[in-house]
């Protein structure tokens, strides 16, 4: 916790900021969706979603049900 307070104060980074937990976070995603889809698929980053596969690209940004949209 300190290390993320100094960070807010203007410190060093703290260990674990965004442009270390967003690209693991993605990787791990990535792992997840490729153990449930079979086959080789093709992950374009800048875009966010997956050049071979709309089945793979259905788990990347899910739908919900009536009454549980989320809006941001």
């Amino acid at each position: 916790m300190n290390d993320w307070v100094r960070a807010c104060k203007g410190g060093d980074p703290a260990c674990s900021d965004f442009s270390v937990a967003g690209p693991f976070t993605e990787w791990v995603v990535l792992g997840v969706i490729a153990f449930r889809v079979p086959g080789k698929l093709e992950w374009d980053s800048a875009n966010m979603r997956f050049t071979n596969s709309e089945e793979a690209n259905s788990y990347v940004k899910p739908t919900f049900r009536q009454g549980w949209e989320l809006t941001l």
